[in-house]
């Protein structure tokens, strides 16, 4: 069947409004969800708390356009001599690379980008904290502030990452590959008990 198949073209159409519909619906309902933990977390948490959890929403974010940005740029080559010999974690490298496309969606706007939104919201109810327990001349500043911080250690950190995800992109691939493998075998172990 030749792409330029009238059939196949309607079928890769379905299947790209059928992945878009799908990740619509993933991103809103993972979004909120994530919003309400943290927000509820962040909310009955101390100021340290509160900034330990922010800081592990942004690092998050970073981790995943890492992968994002690793994916789309790691060459499938190495990983066909790595699962002829049985390496683990070599196959499911190989079928991240095939699915770049989805994977960095995945990867990069939908945690990379909720991640963002939901560090935005903690930091602005991190600011109300503090304005609420000490007393600040110009309580303005303490919301810019924070956005600030956390915008530049957002943009920062994916700066840095995006460098390391383009020069590793082999090692970071095939870890998250070895990573798949291992929770595939741990949930079949789980799954036999």
């Amino acid at each position: 069947m030749s792409k330029s198949d009238p059939s196949h073209s309607r079928k890769e159409r379905k299947k790209t409004i059928r992945w878009v519909v799908t990740i619509f619906l993933v991103t809103i309902f993972v979004s909120g969800l994530i919003s309400l933990v943290s927000e509820e977390i962040i909310s009955r948490s101390g100021i340290v708390v509160s900034f330990v959890i922010l800081l592990l929403i942004v690092v998050v974010g970073i981790v995943f356009d890492v992968i994002g940005v690793a994916v789309t740029s790691a060459d499938e080559t190495p990983f066909h001599s790595m699962a002829a010999r049985k390496v683990s974690g070599a196959h499911e490298a190989i079928r991240l690379l095939r699915n770049a496309e989805r994977v960095s969606s995945i990867c990069n706007d939908v945690i990379g980008d909720i991640c963002g939104v939901i560090s935005g919201s903690a930091a602005a109810t991190i600011a109300a904290q503090l304005l609420t327990r000490f007393e600040f001349s110009w309580p303005m500043l303490i919301g810019l502030g924070m956005s600030a911080v956390v915008s530049g250690l957002t943009v920062g950190g994916k700066a840095i990452g995006k460098t390391f995800a383009v020069n590793s992109s082999t090692a970071i691939v095939h870890f998250v590959g070895r990573t798949i493998a291992t929770f595939h075998r741990f949930s079949r172990s789980s799954e036999s008990k």
